[in-house]
């Protein structure tokens, strides 16, 4: 069946065209056989791919439900988001619920930089969180039924807003994902059963009779299995637990996988990503019909531009530095990452496509303009035998185009830790891509040991990457080489890195052109260490309330008014 919304015009019999205040676009998604238009008197329909929502400029008749109707509405704390909402909202609620949700993504993103994800102390702060902002987190909670609409409404607004780029679906749908595992992993076992039907998940608990007569396979196979006779284990299609078997946590036989309760999140979260990830793009088709009104474009672009993180462009710190600092700076201030794109530059004159866009654009967002970029790529390629015609025709319009002075023009900005980890990983011959992420375990700690990191540290940086914790291990290595216990942010760019790194080593300053000195500052004592971190601590939670009181302000300046 084709998958089909339905965007009409609303117009009132008899009166004139509707105003942009009093017009209501309705999405109604509907599964038909066939696709048509249809054209009736005073009514325009059209159809287009999309997901459905109703929002109206007028005050929204809320539904009034029983209580065994509003329990069959929104049956569980957690769900996949398969039928998009059909009820009437005013842009009031739908910008509130849009700030709401941002706020939690936000939180979500921090929690997980900053907490190892699923720790007592990582789970506590989350759930304050959403606690907070009044979303639903627990089952067999009183009066979940509004908690529950919010989420549902929420994460379809978002969708509108976070489906325009590729770095935005990434992002909207890493922070949904973490969000799911959260509510997945405290749902009551008894009614995960439930929640996989309800979802479209058909995987079924094997019977007690079955788990005996493969007592032994399952557990040799598993090792989180515990206790077999408690615990519940799910036979699951080969096809969809590749992960599983990849890392051969999971007893095979005759095409099916069989599943302990405490690993099948890995394949629910899989199923929610493939299918958020299909509903992003349908969504992304239709964006168009939806920015066509006026109030709602300037709305999701407001969103979508300003709460996913700095994206550390060049506006502001152009010039700043000069090429002969960039090796002090190395070792100071780069990331992991970035340090090891520096050294195979300068061991071999030479980085392929992947190593001069992540490091190209990392030099630029530091303060390196085009004239030094050029200059700089020019002199080390020339060091490895390059004629320097060769370059300037086949490498020095890369380096303008990704300034914006070449093709389409497009001003790029420098790559996001989750960018990354997640895309292009290197292959044999590449330096880019994140070390902790991409790196053999013994060669991460040998590059951990020429760094000068403790022993201690590195097997604490070890423990996180063996948790698949990245950002985690790469902020545990900012702490140790800044001699800091807590730095008081969560690390999500190499930028940030950088600048963090900066304002540490010049006392709180920006960063000066003229400040700059090759040698690396003492240590400072204890208890500036402690007066740092809560500092930091300060102006993140400072500026992030800043931020949202201006999304706030935004939106009830910009829309409320026009409503």
């Amino acid at each position: 069946m084709l998958l089909q919304a339905r965007i009409a015009t609303c117009v009132f019999p008899g009166s004139a065209p509707p105003s942009p205040s009093t017009k209501c676009y309705r999405f109604i998604v509907e599964n038909l056989e066939n696709t048509e238009r249809r054209h009736s008197p005073g009514k325009t329909t059209v159809n287009i791919l999309c997901n459905k929502m109703q929002f109206s400029g007028g005050m929204r008749k809320k539904l009034k439900l029983a209580g065994d109707q509003r329990s069959a509405s929104y049956p569980h704390s957690l769900q996949f988001y398969l039928q998009p909402p059909t009820e009437n909202i005013s842009l009031i609620e739908f910008e509130n619920l849009a700030i709401d949700r941002v706020k939690l993504l936000k939180a979500v993103e921090n929690l997980g930089v900053s907490y190892v994800k699923g720790t007592e102390q990582y789970q506590s702060k989350l759930e304050a969180e959403i606690r907070k902002l009044k979303f639903s987190y627990r089952e067999n909670l009183e009066d979940e039924y509004e908690p529950r609409r919010r989420d549902h409404i929420s994460h379809f607004v978002l969708r509108l807003a976070y489906c325009q780029s590729e770095d935005l679906r990434r992002w909207f749908i890493q922070q949904e994902m973490d969000l799911l595992r959260f509510r997945f992993n405290i749902l009551p076992k008894d009614k995960i059963q439930d929640f996989l039907r309800d979802s479209h998940l058909h995987f079924e608990a094997i019977s007690d009779e079955e788990k005996k007569l493969r007592t032994s396979e399952l557990t040799t196979s598993s090792p989180s299995l515990s206790d077999l006779a408690v615990e519940s284990v799910y036979k699951i299609p080969f096809a969809d637990a590749l992960d599983l078997f990849r890392a051969r946590k999971v007893y095979l036989e005759d095409g099916f996988a069989y599943v302990p309760l405490k690993d099948i999140v890995a394949i629910v979260l899989n199923e929610f990503r493939t299918k958020l990830s299909k509903a992003l793009a349908l969504t992304a088709r239709t964006l168009p019909a939806v920015q066509s009104d006026e109030r709602l474009q300037p709305l999701l672009n407001h969103l979508s531009h300003s709460y996913t993180g700095q994206d550390y462009s060049t506006q502001g710190s152009a010039g700043k530095i000069s090429l002969d600092q960039i090796d002090s700076l190395c070792t100071k201030s780069f990331p992991p990452c970035m340090r090891q794109l520096h050294k195979a530059l300068r061991d071999n004159h030479h980085l392929r496509h992947g190593g001069r866009m992540q490091y190209g654009l990392f030099l630029k967002g530091i303060g390196l303009t085009l004239e030094q970029a050029l200059q700089f790529w020019k002199q080390e390629f020339i060091r490895g035998k390059m004629d320097p015609d060769k370059f300037d025709k086949g490498y020095s319009y890369n380096i303008r185009h990704s300034f914006g002075k070449e093709g389409k023009r497009t001003d790029y900005t420098p790559f996001s830790c989750l960018k990354i980890i997640l895309n292009n990983p290197p292959g044999q011959g590449d330096y880019h891509g994140c070390p902790f992420r991409h790196s053999d375990p013994d060669l991460l700690r040998q590059k951990l040991q020429s760094y000068k990191i403790p022993p201690a540290g590195i097997n604490q940086i070890l423990d996180l990457v063996k948790g698949t914790h990245y950002q985690v291990a790469c902020q545990k290595y900012f702490e140790i080489t800044h001699n800091m216990e807590d730095c008081g942010f969560s690390l999500n760019h190499p930028n940030q890195f950088f600048v963090e790194s900066q304002r540490i080593l010049s006392g709180g300053k920006d960063m000066k052109k003229e400040s700059m000195q090759p040698e690396t500052p003492q240590p400072k004592p204890s208890v500036q260490k402690t007066k740092e971190a809560s500092s930091a601590r300060a102006s993140r939670s400072s500026s992030l309330d800043m931020e949202m009181e201006g999304l706030e302000d935004y939106f009830s300046e910009g829309f409320l008014g026009s409503a």
